[in-house]
């Protein structure tokens, strides 16, 4: 039931959509009775794509999540496994094409396939299932072999999780599969800005041993930001903050983090 709520409830939080859905009903109420409606929903789209342009809200919040777990500097001589989240392939296209179809993500898997190779005798496991909500014949594990393959991964070696539709389950399904000892080490692989929802939902789960290595980042580290200028990037910018910010407090809320904005 969460994952479907959670997938209705982003849809209408999307700011590309709240924006669409206030300038349509506007334009709708101006043909009826209640065109003074229509005045303060269309004023109100208007001052949201005023904020989109001018204010990089979602910017700096993205950066302060992506700061929130710096790359290991110090690693250990040993590890017992290497975890990567997936999300950098789309199995629907790659399926149908043939070819493999990478998405923005794939810093996660070219991170796996270094320190696999850092890394000869860890376990290796690639956790993804399907991240939607009526196409879950599928699984990203799946189809992910041939690009494991080309990056030099022995795949004899990789345990496939397939079953997880969102990071919550990424973490129980690997857990119940791979069964750590509480004084073993793990390595975790996901988006910088990923890690911290990623890392609380582990630790809930009662992962042992975690050593965040987060990939994928967007920022230099320490930017000043100015006003978006344009829409579509304020717009973006918006949504991937507003998407992380909506799933750590919901996972926070149902009890599937350990903490709100999770920390090393």
């Amino acid at each position: 039931m969460f994952f479907v709520v959670s997938k209705i409830v982003w849809f209408f939080a999307q700011p590309a959509n709240i924006l669409f859905f206030l300038v349509v009903s506007g334009a709708i109420l101006l043909w009826t009775p209640w065109k003074r409606y229509a005045r303060w929903l269309v004023t109100l789209a208007a001052a949201f794509a005023v904020f989109a342009v001018t204010i990089p809200a979602g910017a700096h919040f993205s950066l302060f999540i992506e700061n929130r777990f710096p790359v290991p500097e110090n690693m250990p001589a040993e590890v017992n496994g290497i975890i990567v989240l997936g999300g950098a392939v789309d199995q629907y296209v790659t399926k149908a094409r043939g070819e493999i179809s990478l998405g923005g993500s794939v810093e996660r898997i070219l991170r796996f396939s270094t320190l696999a190779q850092e890394f000869p005798d860890a376990k290796l496991v690639y956790t993804g299932g399907s991240g939607m909500v009526t196409r879950q014949e599928i699984k990203e594990a799946d189809v992910v072999t041939p690009i494991l393959q080309q990056l030099g991964i022995d795949t004899t070696r990789v345990i496939f999780e397939n079953q997880s539709r969102n990071t919550y389950e990424n973490a129980l399904y690997s857990l119940e599969l791979l069964q750590p000892e509480p004084d073993e080490k793990w390595i975790l692989v996901t988006s910088a800005t990923h890690m911290p929802r990623a890392v609380g939902s582990f630790r809930k789960v009662g992962w042992p041993g975690l050593i965040p290595y987060p990939t994928d980042f967007g920022f230099q580290g320490n930017e000043s930001f100015g006003p978006p200028l344009y829409l579509t990037n304020g717009l973006g910018s918006l949504g991937a903050a507003l998407h992380e910010i909506l799933g750590l407090t919901s996972y926070y809320l149902t009890g599937k983090s350990d903490a709100l904005i999770p920390a090393p």
